[in-house]
C-alpha cells in the first residue's frame, strides 16, 4: 500500500513538463532525468545476470 502511495506521488508527466520549458537544455534535462534510472538500471541487472553466469563456484 504504501508503494502504491509512493508511486502514484512520484508520477511526472513529461509532456507538461515539456509544454512549460523555458529553453531547449530544460528539456534536455528533463529526457535525461527521465531515462537515466532505467538506463542505470538495465545496466546494474546486466552486470549482476554476467556475475552470476561467470561464477565458478557452480558445476554446470
Amino acid at each position: 500500500m504504501l508503494a502504491t502511495f509512493i508511486a502514484i506521488l512520484q508520477q511526472i508527466n513529461v509532456e507538461e513538463k515539456m509544454n512549460n520549458a523555458p529553453d531547449s537544455s530544460y528539456e534536455t534535462g528533463v529526457i535525461i532525468g527521465t531515462y537515466l534510472p532505467f538506463v542505470l538500471l538495465v545496466l546494474v541487472a546486466y552486470f549482476v545476470y554476467y556475475k552470476a553466469k561467470n561464477r565458478k563456484d557452480l558445476d554446470d
